[in-house]
């Protein structure tokens, strides 16, 4: 937020909504104005440079949008944000094509008011918004394609910049689709061997039976169907890196001829009577605990501890929700320009929306989610319906197979006795609270979404003791 006071100016014909959104943002700390019209406000907003203006669809003399065209060609760096009582998508989509930075339906829940002007204010006090978050970046400290700038991001990047120009090596660990193999790729591109070959190799998706083959190679003549002598990747990999991908699920014989190539950096092609020596830095990955795979005797500790000498740990995309947004927008410029259409942007209720989302998968699932998007979509804005079709039907299906707020219901369990009584309350509660949340706390809407009526509502956020 810049360190002036914000100037917002209030344009709507309805005295009491001037009245509390005053009485509202002047006690925030921001220094406000109102227009009980959309003339009124144009006079205003061209003699003043507000930094916000928060208008009304329907203003009686003009329209909002007339307001909303004005008010960027007057000063383009103001920032708008347009509220209504009468929403459809058509006019929301028309706003943000007019330059909004969003569009709130009312009635309003003052605190998502509040984020909303703050965010747009922190986000879009210079510039607009699509330059700055090309600024926001441009400044991205990032590796190859890593993309993010949270302090456990800065941490991983420290960590890569100490360790490339280094021969020993690595052990990346992490959940799926967290970027284990783009941080290899990053090892790489800053070591001194970054003009040599980087070769990766998924230890997972390769079956046992050829995995020795591909890894060491072989000689004509080593069993049936060697026509020709083949290097194996450790040789093709000389004087560059190799990358190891999911390690863990290497078979125990495998781990010891691997174990004998990381040790002497030399190995027996199949059907070879001598050995080729390699000049190899090996970087390994896998999203198992290897030291539980150790002990449960499926993981060599000697070729575990050969690999791990510097760990480098990918942090999951639900401790660097700073990055959402970043990635987000990334993606979203990624596949609209490899699609061809033009969607500049996503509204801060669908970035909100990806905030609350914990991604299981990863940055792999938020982008897949934001490729779908864009292929769906026939606006140039991602709004939180466009994201509804994967990512809200994703959500409830893993709560209800998981269970109502982190607790499992097993249909098993009826073997041992079950208090059918607790599970249905549970299950109501979360339903209500999350027709609330839809809601915005609008009980009448809350009480529409669940299909049934205002007084039955009532009675059960009393019994469900749910805050009103």
């Amino acid at each position: 937020m810049p360190n002036a006071t914000p100037h917002i100016l209030i344009a709507d014909d309805e005295l009491s909504m001037r009245e509390l959104l005053e009485y509202m943002l002047t006690k925030e700390g921001y220094r406000v104005s109102c227009a009980e019209n959309g003339r009124k406000a144009i006079a205003m907003i061209e003699s003043t440079p507000f930094d916000l203006l928060i208008c009304d669809i329907r203003l009686g003399d003009i329209s909002g949008l007339e307001v909303l065209k004005a008010t960027k060609k007057i000063n383009p760096q103001t920032v708008v944000i347009m509220i209504s009582a009468y929403t459809t998508t058509e006019t929301a989509v028309e706003s943000m094509n007019e330059g909004a930075f969003d569009f709130v339906p009312k009635p309003f829940n003052n605190q998502e008011l509040k984020q909303t002007i703050s965010n747009a204010l922190t986000l879009k006090t210079v510039e607009d918004e699509k330059l700055s978050l090309d600024v926001a970046l441009k400044k991205t400290l990032h590796f190859g394609k890593i993309i993010g700038n949270s302090p456990k991001m800065l941490t991983v990047y420290e960590m890569i910049r100490q360790v490339a120009k280094t021969t020993t090596n690595i052990l990346l660990t992490g959940e799926s689709g967290t970027g284990k193999e783009l941080a290899a790729r990053a090892i790489h591109d800053e070591s001194n061997r970054s003009d040599k070959p980087f070769v990766a190799v998924n230890c997972g998706g390769i079956p046992e039976t050829l995995m020795e083959s591909e890894l060491l190679g072989y000689k004509k003549g080593a069993f049936t169907g060697a026509n020709q002598d083949k290097k194996g990747l450790f040789e093709v990999a000389n004087k560059g890196t190799i990358f190891l991908d999911e390690i863990g699920e290497l078979s125990t014989s495998l781990q010891v001829k691997l174990l004998r190539v990381v040790q002497e950096k030399a190995f027996k092609p199949i059907g070879a009577g001598e050995d080729i020596s390699v000049d190899v830095r090996i970087i390994a990955a896998t999203n198992k605990i290897l030291e539980e795979e150790v002990i449960a005797g499926r993981f060599r500790e000697d070729l575990f501890y050969r690999l791990n000498v510097i760990g480098i740990r990918m942090p999951p995309l639900k401790e660097r929700k700073e990055d959402i947004r970043l990635l987000a927008h990334h993606f979203l410029e990624k596949y609209s320009r490899e699609m061809s259409k033009e969607i500049t942007k996503l509204s801060s209720y669908a970035i909100d929306l990806l905030n609350k989302y914990d991604f299981p998968g990863n940055v792999r699932e938020l982008e897949n989610l934001i490729e779908r998007s864009v292929a769906l979509s026939n606006t140039n804005i991602i709004l939180p319906e466009s994201l509804a079709i994967s990512l809200h039907k994703q959500i409830h299906k893993r709560r209800w197979i998981e269970g109502v707020k982190n607790k499992r219901f097993d249909l098993d369990d009826v073997e041992n006795g079950v208090s059918l009584d607790s599970i249905l309350e549970e299950i109501e509660k979360a339903y209500v609270e999350k027709a609330l949340e839809f809601a915005r706390g609008d009980k009448a809407r809350a009480a529409e979404l669940l299909q049934i009526n205002l007084r039955s509502l009532r009675y059960r956020l009393d019994k469900l003791s749910i805050k009103k």
